[in-house]
């Protein structure tokens, strides 16, 4: 009975086991609502990336040369317009096409 009432009153490490808990949930939450953030912000630097490259204009020319006993003509490349590059694309239209959303309705017509 001696030792009964011995362990029934023993508090030694419930406060430090309870206080770790507690702080181990607030860090967890916090790790968790942060890494959700940092998620986010890389998708998003990640598709203005992928805008800008998709923007690149890959047009070139140059003109033919004339010299004393030779010449070369001149070559053009126009860069068209991919069936990714439409103005308005909806998401989840083309399947290799990376489309980012502005939270405004696409089929608005705005």
């Amino acid at each position: 009975m001696h030792v009964l009432s011995k362990l029934w009153s023993d508090e030694a490490g419930f406060v430090v086991s309870s206080e770790l808990i507690l702080i181990a949930i607030i860090l967890v939450i916090g790790m968790i609502s942060g890494l959700t953030t940092l998620r986010d912000q890389v998708v998003s630097e990640l598709a203005d990336v992928a805008n800008a490259i998709g923007t690149l204009n890959q047009s070139y020319s140059f003109s033919g040369l004339t010299g004393h006993s030779s010449s070369t003509s001149g070559t053009i490349y126009a860069d068209i317009r991919d069936f990714c590059d439409a103005q308005h694309t909806v998401a989840g239209t083309f399947a290799d096409c990376i489309t980012t959303v502005d939270g405004a309705d696409p089929t608005a017509g705005g």
